[in-house]
This record gives C-alpha cells, sequence and structure tokens, in this order.
C-alpha cells in the first residue's frame, strides 16, 4: 500500500510502499501509543502519541498541529487505502512555523503525560460539544498577547501544584466558549 511519510527532522516527505498488517503503523513508530486524526480529506494521519513528551518538533499539516514523524494513507470509510494526494500538494500544506505560544505550553505540556488529541466535553446553550487540547491551543494562539500570558502563566501554575491539566484544558476550552458567545 502506497503511503507517504513525513520527517519531523529533515521535513523530508517520501513515497513509500508498505505491506499493511495489524501492527504496521505501530512498527513504524516503534509505539503503541499512536493518534489517528483524520482532519485530511479521504484520508488518515497517524503520528506517534509518545512524540509530545519526548520532545520532538512540531508543525501544521493545514492548520492540524502534528508532532514528529508522520505516516499518511488514503481512507475509504475506516479503510486505510493507497495515499491519494501527490507528495507535492502535501508539502504546500505543510507549515514548520510554529509561533513561539505553541513552542512555550508544548513545552510545558512535554512534562505531562496529556493527549492533544482526546476530547472531553464542554457545555454551550444547553449543548455539550468534544472538543480537545489541540483545540484549546488553536484558540489561545489567535488570541491578544496579554491573554496567551494568562493561559501559560495559569498552565505553570497548574502544573507547579500538581493539579488535572486535562482539567485545565478542559476550563479553558469552556472559558472560550463562554467568550464565543
Amino acid at each position: 500500500m502506497k503511503a507517504l511519510t513525513i520527517n519531523h527532522q529533515t521535513k523530508a516527505i517520501a513515497e513509500i510502499d508498505i505491506e499493511m498488517k495489524a501492527n504496521t503503523v505501530y512498527t513504524f513508530f516503534s509505539s503503541i501509543l499512536i493518534d489517528e486524526l483524520e482532519s485530511m480529506n479521504e484520508h488518515i494521519i497517524y503520528s506517534d502519541a509518545n512524540a509530545l513528551s519526548e520532545k520532538k518538533k512540531p508543525y501544521f499539516i493545514g492548520e492540524q498541529l502534528i508532532i514528529g514523524d508522520a505516516l499518511i494513507f488514503g481512507r475509504i470509510d475506516f479503510n486505510d487505502t493507497d495515499v491519494k494526494i501527490p507528495k507535492e500538494d502535501l508539502a504546500a500544506l505543510i507549515n514548520y512555523e510554529v509561533s513561539d505560544f505553541y513552542k512555550d505550553v508544548l513545552a510545558l505540556l512535554s512534562t505531562t503525560d496529556i493527549n492533544l488529541y482526546r476530547t472531553f466535553e464542554v457545555e454551550k446553550n444547553g449543548e455539550k460539544i468534544a472538543l480537545n487540547t489541540e483545540w484549546v491551543l488553536y484558540t489561545f494562539n489567535i488570541a491578544d498577547d496579554r491573554t496567551k500570558e494568562y493561559f501559560i502563566n495559569e498552565l505553570q501554575k497548574v502544573l507547579d501544584s500538581g493539579e488535572n491539566v486535562e482539567a485545565y484544558m478542559q476550563k479553558m476550552a469552556q472559558l472560550a466558549m463562554n467568550v464565543a458567545g
């Protein structure tokens, strides 16, 4: 099966032919903790869930935050297929410019066991909405500098006190939803 890989260190995109078996993705990353991201139309992005704690480099594919290497396949229904996007088109979607806010927050979060993509619920107008830490970071990244500073300072306090980081992210998500009206 044809796949594309992104090497976070060299920024190289390679097309590989890989035999899909039950453990192929786990073997590729040498890890049993894998994130599956469905942010690209008709594709699935696999990444190593340990990449944050290993302080690997972050980047974006479109607006999707990725940390470390990525393995990309096509996706039809729930089945992996040959990758459809050409290397050149994928390269055009990748942005290695990550703001200082992201870098600072990811450095703090690397000392925790948080998963950026695990969902939690917040409420807006009586409706429950599933969000995740990645959404919180995206939302606060577009805030003004004072709000970003507040976010980082409060996160540091949570880490220093040993409080639950995911609960903090859920609280920040709820605040962001409240502000959004």
